[in-house]
């Protein structure tokens, strides 16, 4: 059977445009499209008139963002894909930073990425996505780019500073016992080390005692030893508050072991991002508390949060036997509205709104664990992830 011609090292006669290769509806054009618009001014003002000429904001920012659609997080992998992918290099121009070039322009420019993402979901609303009749609220753990195994407890650092202070007692004689022509200078530079983190260790068992925790990573200080379906995990928690049609418009990243602190600040952002306030917000029964049905009540937003014995009898189907007395007037309000068949009807979707977001972002982009360290370098992470979904959002409504 005759076969078509191949011969690898043969090049067109004619350069290909990229829309050539790829279709109008790639979604490398709508970040394109969509960053053209963005007001850079204050990241452009970042850089001094001095030095090597840098990449221009817009250019890291495509990249990034183009990157982060398709699960590619690493600065490494990044410089990787601008010299071998089409969509980067088309979003390049042809240029190719390197990793440290992503990396530096990731932290100088981390808290701008907050005011990015609002100015594209204002772009988005306007477009008619991002609609504030209901949202939902959830939260999930990311393990952190931390160890478990190196981790400060106040147990360990006492054992670890009186094992210190044997070897500094130890290295002590033998500098005595040595001739000076020994050349000690390799025993007085190990002994200067071991005094040096004898030095640390108080410091450190301070810190430890100030921050209230048990144990400690000492390669992420900021991440925390946080309860999952999977056990404890050494990460942060994610939380999102997702629109009806699947556009995150509130996003953050805290230490919270729990969420009942967390439904008033989410809606709040919501309200500064969008200029609005959601008609109403479906929680799961981590977020409840009495407190939280008043703030909403006082701020119009009709909330849909069960306790944990209603969330408990909406998943059997029965009333729980033996629950304690209801005392409350807002929880007694909220098990009204989830018990009859509207309320139920629609706290029924909060699962299907919110929970295939960050379905997606773990199982497809790899969100699975930070790669940056910090508890602001992570809420940058997670936002400009966010901010790509949103991306993807537009991209899958404008094909239809």
């Amino acid at each position: 059977m005759p076969f078509q011609e191949y011969s690898p090292e043969q090049a067109a006669l004619l350069p290909l445009h990229v829309r050539d290769v790829l279709s109008e509806q790639h979604l490398v054009f709508l970040i394109h499209e969509v960053m053209e618009k963005q007001d850079l001014r204050q990241w452009e003002a970042a850089y001094s008139e001095e030095g090597q000429r840098p990449y221009h904001p817009e250019l890291l920012l495509k990249v990034l963002l183009y990157g982060f659609a398709l699960g590619v997080r690493s600065s490494r992998k990044l410089e990787q894909r601008v010299r071998e992918d089409l969509g980067f290099r088309y979003l390049a121009g042809g240029a190719e930073p390197d990793h440290k070039t992503i990396c530096e322009f990731v932290r100088r420019h981390g808290r701008r990425v907050n005011d990015l993402f609002t100015a594209v979901l204002e772009q988005l609303q306007a477009a008619g996505l991002g609609k504030l009749g209901v949202v939902a609220l959830d939260s999930t753990r990311v393990k952190a780019n931390a160890s478990r195994d190196r981790v400060m407890t106040e147990e360990g650092l006492r054992a670890e500073r009186a094992r210190k202070r044997r070897q500094v007692r130890e290295w002590e004689r033998r500098v005595r016992e040595m001739d000076p022509e020994e050349n000690p200078g390799g025993v007085v530079a190990e002994l200067e080390r071991v005094r040096q983190r004898l030095a640390e260790i108080p410091r450190e068992l301070q810190q430890l005692r100030k921050s209230g925790l048990k144990r400690r990573s000492r390669t992420d200080e900021d991440s925390r030893f946080l309860r999952s379906r999977e056990g404890f995990v050494l990460g942060y928690t994610v939380e999102a508050v997702v629109s009806e049609d699947g556009v995150m418009v509130g996003v953050r990243v805290t230490q919270a072991a729990s969420d009942q602190a967390s439904l008033v600040p989410l809606v709040e952002q919501v309200e500064e991002r969008c200029g609005q306030l959601p008609e109403k917000a479906l929680a799961d029964a981590g977020f409840y508390c009495n407190q939280n049905v008043e703030a909403m009540e006082e701020r119009g937003v009709e909330l849909y949060v069960p306790d944990y014995v209603l969330a408990r009898e909406l998943k059997q189907g029965k009333r729980v036997q033996g629950a304690a007395r209801i005392c409350h007037a807002g929880l007694k309000r909220m098990r009204q509205r989830l018990r009859s068949p509207a309320g139920r009807k629609l706290y029924e979707r909060r699962k299907a709104i919110v929970e295939p977001v960050f379905g997606t972002l773990k199982e497809q982009r790899g969100m699975r664990k930070f790669h940056r360290r910090g508890l602001a370098a992570v809420n940058v992470e997670f936002t400009l992830m966010a901010l790509a979904y949103n991306l993807t959002r537009l991209h899958r409504w404008r094909q239809g």
